[in-house]
């Protein structure tokens, strides 16, 4: 047992290093758009919401357009100015709580279909890569975030079973007490049909003949 739980527990270190961002192609415009492609265990909403926090920190705000996210003038690390678009899917049908995070710039000077070390997919790679620590780190908050409320939604409702128990309890010695109350009428009819059989057979007992 404990080495499937180890098994289970390296498979999912392993998802984390290895991924890593690769080249692809998008549909953008009624074209394939070369583009960064990274794979991410997480939710689409969590990193599509991950990227944004992490953009907006940086001090670009994000607009939808046409499926896409775009970030205007992001500077990169030579000063230049580049439109980031960014686009977040569900993996696969199956694999609804993974996603597909597909990275690529527009701009003066800039050639998404130049490859290797220096060129602008290598540099987009590059960003896909250095935003999955931000990105975990969201969606650990997220869980935190879900777990709080859940364990809040577990305590109302264990309070709700005590005021419930309290109010039954109440309910219970008022039955209680009425059944004591019961049993004490009970005995005093007993003794009033006692004494009321007494003065009937007292008012038979006068009878002539």
């Amino acid at each position: 047992m404990r080495k499937i739980i180890l098994l289970a527990v390296l498979l999912i270190i392993s998802r984390f290093v290895s991924a890593q961002s690769y080249e692809g192609t998008v549909d953008y415009q009624k074209n394939k758009q070369p583009t960064a492609v990274i794979e991410l265990p997480y939710p689409p909403g969590v990193v599509e919401d991950a990227i944004k926090d992490k953009m907006k920190r940086m001090g670009y705000s994000g607009k939808a357009s046409k499926g896409f996210i775009v970030f205007k003038g992001v500077r990169d690390t030579s000063g230049r100015e580049i439109d980031y678009l960014v686009r977040v899917e569900r993996k696969s049908r199956k694999e609804k709580d993974e996603s597909v995070v597909y990275l690529f710039g527009q701009g003066a000077n800039i050639d998404m279909a130049k490859t290797g070390e220096g060129s602008d997919m290598d540099l987009l790679k590059t960003q896909l890569n250095k935003m999955q620590p931000d990105i975990e780190a969201y969606n650990l908050e997220v869980q935190i975030a879900d777990q709080e409320e859940t364990v809040k939604k577990a305590q109302k409702k264990y309070d709700n079973l005590q005021d419930d128990q309290k109010s039954l309890e109440k309910k219970l010695k008022k039955l209680q007490d009425d059944i004591v109350d019961n049993k004490k009428d009970q005995d005093n009819q007993q003794k009033e049909i006692e004494n009321q059989k007494k003065i009937l057979e007292t008012l038979k007992a006068k009878r002539k003949g």
